[in-house]
């Protein structure tokens, strides 16, 4: 039930899913749904949000080695085709606005974005990270949704590829701008550059500011 009620809230705004709905995709009766759901559709809507989020969560967790620019890329591949399969469900999930939003439903919402942020502590090896950092990559994290929600408004263009890749370099340029006034950020983007090569993803970022840094010389 859990499962159908996902697939139908992935689609359709939570206010417009009825149990019957629910029940007819799951081929159970309504009484059966309200026996394990007793509190109605509330219940079932935050049961299957709990699922997202569950799944959500995982995104980011990653083997920790290897350049993080690729393990940025991999939890992206993997949270945005979350995004592209539960599209009007995801709107409706980060927009807030629905007749289902309760505390209970934000706060499931908000741990998702805390855990996202904390698995991405994990990876730049960060034991007490300073509040410059955290912010940065709660802010990163803020971008990576508002992007989808936009993507998704712009009839999900450019292509998801690209999209990703955008991403991971406006995290790469958001912690480059960090670390220009914060010193502990210095040291944790110096620690990951260092495993970056110059065929990856930063090094091609790298050669593509160059040229445009370069025009900017009469400000040094």
């Amino acid at each position: 039930m859990i499962a159908a009620a996902l697939t139908l809230f992935a689609h359709r705004a939570p206010e417009d899913v009825s149990l019957d709905d629910v029940a007819t995709a799951a081929g159970a009766s309504r009484p059966l749904v309200y026996r394990y759901f007793p509190g109605g559709k509330q219940q079932l809507y935050e049961a299957a949000l709990r699922s997202a989020a569950d799944e959500l969560e995982l995104c980011f967790a990653e083997p920790r080695s290897g350049p993080l620019t690729v393990r940025l890329r991999r939890g992206l591949d993997r949270y945005l085709a979350f995004v592209d399969e539960h599209d009007a469900g995801f709107s409706a999930l980060l927009q807030s606005g629905s007749v289902a939003e309760t505390s209970r439903t934000n706060a499931i919402v908000d741990e998702v974005r805390r855990a996202a942020a904390d698995q991405i502590l994990l990876h730049l090896e960060v034991a007490e990270p300073g509040p410059r950092l955290r912010m940065m990559v709660r802010t990163w994290i803020t971008a990576v949704e508002a992007a989808s929600l936009m993507w998704l408004d712009e009839e999900k263009q450019p292509p998801v590829a690209e999209l990703r890749d955008w991403l991971v370099d406006h995290f790469v340029a958001l912690m480059a701008a960090t670390a220009a006034s914060d010193p502990r950020t210095a040291r944790v983007l110096r620690a990951a550059l260092a495993l970056e090569t110059a065929e990856g993803q930063a090094g091609a970022l790298a050669r593509r500011l160059l040229p445009v840094l370069g025009d900017a010389s009469h400000l040094l």
